[in-house]
């Protein structure tokens, strides 16, 4: 298998995350991520400032609130999840 379909795969995977779209797939796979499975268990804070210091020290806040979202959809996959908490601006500080 080739990097692009194995990066096609994780992208197309991440994106199954309500509220993630392309560029946060594409934001998530840079950061180490290629499933949904792997944001289990990770700090959204974290993903946040990891993704900052890629940007040269800034990133769009909302970021920060998507990373919350896909982390709790994560945690939750085999379950029922709160549809309040599978909107990503609900998880405003």
């Amino acid at each position: 298998m080739s990097f692009y379909s194995d990066y096609k795969t994780a992208e197309k995977d991440l994106m199954k995350i309500p509220g993630v779209g392309r560029k946060t797939a594409e934001d998530l796979i840079a950061l180490g991520y290629d499933s949904v499975g792997s944001l289990a268990g990770e700090d959204p804070k974290d993903m946040y400032f990891r993704l900052c210091m890629m940007q040269d020290g800034r990133s769009d806040r909302c970021n920060l609130y998507i990373y919350r979202c896909a982390v709790y959809f994560a945690e939750n996959l085999n379950k029922k999840k709160d549809p309040n908490l599978l909107l990503w601006w609900n998880w405003k500080d």
